[in-house]
């Protein structure tokens, strides 16, 4: 392949893929984060409010990108110390808590979708996930960037067939619904609320940005990043659109509009990829977990094992594992991220926006 088309996609691509991947799992890939965060809203402002997410997505992933390039920090521990200074440990307190709850969102998504394929228990769709992520956890940056390429190709091109289909047969209910419009939405404060507690995932993505080297890379990366991560949640709210209102009640919506479709091989392919959704976000997760203690570490002159990176992973999955079994997807998700997203808004997105914007202004 060529070495201008592989630096090209690592610059302005690769960094998209990786948000994406870590975003999608547990509630967005199961169309569940976007029924309770834009679909209770209403139709129609659904949709501003996932634009509203999109753009801040992208303008504190371009800011953040510029901040770690400029200061060569690719690790969230650097990063939040010079952007913060002694009140960098409130990041990393928030880091730990949303990483726990991130993998504990995907062990229990991971867990009801095996239990809708094969009728197992719960708990053994967990375990196999588990065993997935710490197997990728051990073995670095480079081939979770490969894994995460490839697997985020290819939701997208089931979602784009997906939506193909729904379209087909739904075509005039998504119209309709589409334009249901409900003048005391607050579809702002529920995009700005989605973009704040997955913007969590800036903390665990900057390996992303030793790829970057210009601030003009930085900029375009992140809004491109903040693109490719909506886009998908977008034909999935379309998608989803074809049986609203009643979608909202379904615990994992996407598979329920699959169903509707009577195909049951391209249902088994959704569930397949789906799954592997669920293992990329648990595994970037806890990988950016791995970078924040390889870079302490390798500060004091030690470089981080694979060992060491598969006992942080367990441990890590183990503490997610008991949330999982012990409150359920819904749950999780409806209830567990409200304290968190304010605290991401004011001890990191925030910052990252004033410093941002004035490291930009005074370089320009």
């Amino acid at each position: 392949m060529n070495a201008n088309w592989i630096s090209t996609y690592k610059t302005y691509l690769l960094p998209g893929f990786v948000f994406q991947s870590i975003v999608i799992g547990g509630g967005y890939g199961t169309g569940r984060e976007l029924v309770e965060f834009f679909l209770r809203e209403g139709a129609a402002p659904g949709y501003l409010g996932m634009v509203a997410a999109m753009l801040i997505w992208g303008l504190i992933l371009a800011l953040g990108f510029e901040l770690a390039r400029v200061g060569r920090n690719y690790d969230y521990r650097t990063f939040s110390k010079a952007l913060l200074g002694r009140a960098w440990v409130a990041v990393d307190v928030l880091a730990i808590l949303s990483m726990i709850l991130t993998v504990a969102v995907v062990g229990s998504a991971s867990g009801e979708l095996l239990h809708e394929m094969s009728g197992s228990a719960p708990i053994v769709g967990t375990l196999l996930a588990v065993v997935v992520i710490v197997l990728l956890v051990c073995w670095g940056s480079t081939l979770i960037e490969r894994v995460f390429s490839v697997w985020s190709l290819l939701l997208y091109g089931f979602y784009l067939l997906m939506i193909v289909l729904v379209m087909r047969t739904q075509s005039e209910e998504i119209l309709r619904n589409a334009a249901i419009w409900d003048p005391e939405a607050h579809w702002l404060l529920g995009g700005v609320r989605y973009a704040g507690y997955n913007l969590a995932g800036l903390s665990v993505m900057l390996f992303v940005v030793r790829h970057i080297k210009t601030r003009r890379q930085a900029v375009t990366a992140g809004f491109l990043a903040g693109v490719i991560a909506m886009f998908p949640g977008m034909m999935i709210y379309t998608a989803l659109l074809a049986y609203y209102p009643s979608i909202i009640e379904q615990s994992i919506p996407a598979n329920f509009v699959l169903s509707q479709l009577d195909w049951p091989a391209f249902q088994l392919l959704f569930q397949v990829i789906l799954f592997g959704t669920f293992i990329e976000t648990g595994t970037g997760t806890i990988h950016g977990f791995n970078e924040r203690l390889a870079g302490a570490w390798r500060e004091k002159g030690h470089e981080m094992t694979r060992l060491q990176r598969l006992a942080v992973g367990a441990a890590v999955l183990v503490s997610a594992v008991w949330l999982a079994d012990r409150f359920g997807l819904v749950a999780l998700i409806a209830d567990g991220y409200g304290l968190i997203t304010w605290g991401f808004w004011l001890f990191l997105l925030l910052p990252v926006l004033v410093f941002g914007l004035r490291s930009i202004f005074r370089r320009t």
